[in-house]
C-alpha cells in the first residue's frame, strides 16, 4: 500500500485508505466534539428512547437508566478507540488487521460496510425523507431522492467537508432539538407506570437489558468508525483530550435524544392516523412552528449521520483488501453507497420503522465481540508499532486468533442469549426474564478467547517471519537482554 502524495488543497479528498502522512495532518481534537454530537441529532436516535417504553415495556425513568448505561458504555469505547487515529494515521477498520489478520478483518470490514453504508443509510434516509415530506408536502420518494443527494455529495468530497458540515451542523441541530426536547419533557407523563410484566411481555430486568443493549448497539455503531476523523490530526496530539471530545459528543447527544424520545411515548396523541410516520407521531402536539422546525431538524440530522455512515462505510469497504485502481477511489466507493443504499430506503419506505429494534440488538450483537478483541488485542500489543502488519498487503499478514474468537463468541452468545423477533436464544427461551445479555457476553467471551488463542497460534507476517511484530514487548525486552 503506497501513501498519498502530499497535497495542499484538493476539492475532493484523493486516495483511499492509506496512511496520513505528516505533512497532510491538522486539525483540532475538540473538533470531535462536533463530530460525534451532529450525527446523534436526529430521529434514529430519538428512536430507541420511544422503542425501551413502547417496545420493551420499561417506564420513562426506568428507559433513563437503561439508555444512560448503554450510551456511557458504546461512548467509553468510542473515546478510546478514537485515540488510535494519530499514531499510524489510518482508519479504524484496517487498524483491526492487527487482530484478525487480513483475510480474518474480511468478515469485520464487510459486517460494517453492510451496516455503515447499507443498513444505517437506508434507516437515516427513511425519517429524513419523511421529515421533509411532512414539512413540504412532497412525495416521500421525492424527498428521499433530495436528502441522498445531499448526503452523497457531502461524503464523495470528503474528510474536511465532513468535519465542516458537523460542526455547523451541530449549532443548529442543537437549539433546535433543545427546544423539541424541553416541549417534549414539560408534556410528557413521566409517572406513568411500565407497560411490561418482566417476562414476556418485557419490562423489569428483561426490558431493562433490552433497552440497554439497543441503546449500546446505537452509540457503539459509531466504533469502527472511530480512528477515521482522527486519522488526520497530528500524531502528538493529546490523547486525553481525543478521548474526551469524542466521548463527550457521543454520550450527550445520545442520552438526551433518548430521553426525549422515552418522554414522548408516555404522551397520548388523539386523532393521530393509524399509518401516522414515527416523524409524524413524535411532532404531534407540537405547536406549527416548532413541528415545523424539528422536522426539519430531522431531515439535516439525517444528513449529518449519513456523510459519516457513507464515508466511513467507503472506508471500510477498502479495508476489505479490494483494489479500485482510481486516485479517487474512496470518494467513488462512497457514491457507489449512495446509489445501493437509495435503492434499499425506498424498498422500505412502505414499512418503515418496523423492525428497527432488531436491527440496533444485531449491531450490538456483532460490534460487541468485535470490540472485545480488538481492545484486548491493543493489550497484548501495548507498546509495539503495528503500521507494518496492517499496511503491506503483500505479506497478508495472518492471525486466526481475531477470527477464530470472534465466530466462536458470536455463535455462542447469539445462541444463548439473543432475544428478538428474528431468533430467541436458548437460555431466554427458558428464562426470558434474563433479558438480552448477547452483546455482554459477546465481548468478555470474545475477548478471553482471544487472548487464549493468541498465546497458542502465532501470528504470521509472511515469509520470513518477523519477530518484531509478532511478538510480546515483555519478549522482545527478554531477548535483547
Amino acid at each position: 500500500m503506497t501513501v498519498i502524495d502530499p497535497v495542499k488543497t484538493q476539492l475532493v479528498e484523493p486516495g483511499g485508505i492509506e496512511p496520513i502522512p505528516s505533512n497532510r495532518r491538522h486539525g483540532s481534537p475538540w473538533q470531535l466534539f462536533a463530530t460525534w454530537t451532529s450525527p446523534n441529532l436526529e430521529f434514529a436516535t430519538i428512536f430507541v428512547g420511544v422503542i425501551a417504553v413502547l417496545y420493551f415495556g420499561l417506564s420513562f425513568w426506568q428507559a433513563v437508566a437503561a439508555v444512560l448505561l448503554g450510551n456511557f458504555l458504546g461512548s467509553l469505547s468510542q473515546g478510546f478507540l478514537s485515540t488510535w487515529g494519530p499514531r499510524e494515521g489510518l482508519a479504524q477498520m484496517l487498524l483491526g488487521r492487527t487482530a484478525f489478520g487480513f483475510w480474518g478483518n474480511i468478515v469485520p470490514a464487510g459486517l460494517n460496510t453492510a451496516m455503515a453504508g447499507l443498513g444505517w443509510f437506508a434507516v437515516n434516509s427513511i425519517s429524513g425523507a419523511f421529515a421533509l415530506a411532512t414539512l413540504t408536502g412532497l412525495s416521500p420518494v421525492l424527498t428521499l431522492i433530495i436528502v441522498v443527494v445531499v448526503e452523497v455529495t457531502v461524503a464523495f468530497v470528503g474528510h474536511d467537508i465532513v468535519q465542516l458540515f458537523e460542526r455547523y451542523a451541530m449549532f443548529v441541530l442543537g437549539a433546535i432539538f433543545l427546544i423539541a426536547g424541553i416541549f417534549i419533557l414539560a408534556n410528557a407523563d413521566t409517572a406513568a407506570p411500565a407497560a411490561g410484566d418482566g417476562t414476556d411481555g418485557f419490562g423489569g430486568f428483561a426490558g431493562f437489558m433490552l433497552a440497554a443493549g439497543a441503546a449500546f448497539g446505537y452509540t457503539a455503531g459509531w466504533n469502527p468508525y472511530a480512528a477515521d476523523y482522527t486519522r488526520y490530526l497530528p500524531a502528538e496530539t493529546n490523547r486525553k483530550t481525543i478521548a474526551v471530545a469524542s466521548g463527550l459528543g457521543n454520550f450527550v447527544s445520545t442520552s438526551f435524544l433518548m430521553i426525549v424520545g422515552a418522554a414522548s411515548a408516555t404522551i397520548v396523541h388523539s386523532g393521530l392516523a393509524d399509518d401516522a410516520s414515527p416523524t409524524d407521531s413524535f411532532t404531534a402536539g407540537m405547536p406549527g412552528w416548532i413541528s415545523a422546525i424539528t422536522l426539519l431538524a430531522i431531515a439535516v440530522g439525517a444528513i449529518s449521520a449519513n456523510a459519516l455512515n457513507i464515508y466511513s462505510g467507503s472506508m471500510s469497504f477498502l479495508a476489505i483488501g479490494i483494489k479500485i485502481p482510481f486516485e479517487r477511489r474512496r470518494a467513488i466507493v462512497a457514491l457507489g453507497f449512495g446509489v445501493l443504499g437509495f435503492v434499499i430506503a425506498l424498498l422500505a419506505l412502505p414499512d418503515a420503522g418496523a423492525s428497527y429494534e432488531n436491527f440496533l440488538l444485531v449491531i450490538a450483537y456483532w460490534i460487541a465481540p468485535w470490540l472485545g478483541i480488538v481492545l484486548a488485542d491493543r493489550w497484548l500489543r501495548r507498546g509495539t508499532a503495528v503500521l507494518a502488519l496492517v499496511v503491506d498487503e503483500k505479506n497478508k499478514y495472518r492471525n486466526p486468533a481475531g477470527i477464530v474468537a470472534f465466530v466462536v463468541a458470536a455463535v455462542v452468545s447469539i445462541g444463548l442469549f439473543s432475544n428478538q423477533a428474528v431468533y430467541v436464544g436458548l437460555l431466554v427461551r427458558v428464562a426470558p426474564e434474563i433479558g438480552d445479555l448477547t452483546a455482554l457476553v459477546g465481548f468478555v467471551l470474545a475477548a478471553l478467547l482471544y487472548v487464549v488463542v493468541f498465546r497458542i497460534v502465532r501470528p504470521v507476517l509472511g515469509p520470513p517471519l518477523s519477530a518484531e511484530t509478532t511478538t510480546m514487548p515483555s519478549e522482545r525486552a527478554e531477548a535483547s537482554a
